[in-house]
């Protein structure tokens, strides 16, 4: 299965703000107990979505206005925590498809970028400008250029930035290391059958 290449990513934008986002506030540690990662995504952000008898409070991504949008925007440390890999899963299975923040955790950053999601850094002034301009009109629609490290919308343009490795494989589409493993099983068994000891077994 060829991978997909992943050079823009473009659709609307909900601001979750704050600094220190966690991974058990992404996905509270109760919601982990699934076999497969499908469902997570009604369970994204609960604890600050709902009240304690699990009633909705005014959320973002709750709000009508959001209701589709597939880039997320936030600010610095997103994602930090525990390293479980339930959190980037839920945030996808809710159906974002990118992130904008100013940094983020390091295995966070790591598996999101395993799922195809993008996560890519802005300055402070930079996101608050997106977010403005998402405030003034919801239907407006973010593109994440990975190519030109640029994000553009309303007519205005911000500069972002990505490890390059991650850049490299999502826009060459190497951002899946088991989908590799499995495109080169042809050249691992030919491999392996020029081998005396493998023969041999």
């Amino acid at each position: 299965m060829a991978l997909a290449k992943i050079t823009s990513v473009t659709g609307r934008a909900v601001n979750v703000p704050g600094n220190d986002i966690d991974t058990d506030r992404i996905i509270p540690a109760r919601f982990m107990k699934c076999v497969t990662f499908d469902g997570l995504g009604e369970f994204v952000f609960f604890d600050v979505r709902h009240d304690p008898q699990g009633n909705k409070i005014d959320h973002p991504i709750d709000r009508p206005e959001h209701k589709g949008a597939t880039i997320l925007l936030s600010g610095a440390n997103f994602g930090c925590g525990s390293s479980r890999e339930h959190a980037p899963q839920a945030i996808s299975k809710a159906g974002f498809k990118a992130i904008i923040a100013e940094n983020f955790a390091e295995i966070f950053f790591g598996n999101s970028t395993t799922l195809g999601m993008p996560c890519v850094t802005a300055s402070r002034e930079d996101i608050a400008k997106i977010a403005a301009a998402v405030e003034k009109d919801p239907q407006v629609e973010v593109t994440i250029d990975l190519e030109k490290l640029e994000a553009r919308f309303a007519g205005q343009s911000v500069k972002i930035a990505q490890r390059e490795s991650a850049r490299d494989a999502l826009v060459n589409g190497r951002w899946d290391a088991i989908g590799e493993l499995i495109d080169g099983l042809p050249s691992v068994r030919v491999t392996a059958g020029k081998l005396p000891y493998m023969a041999a077994s």
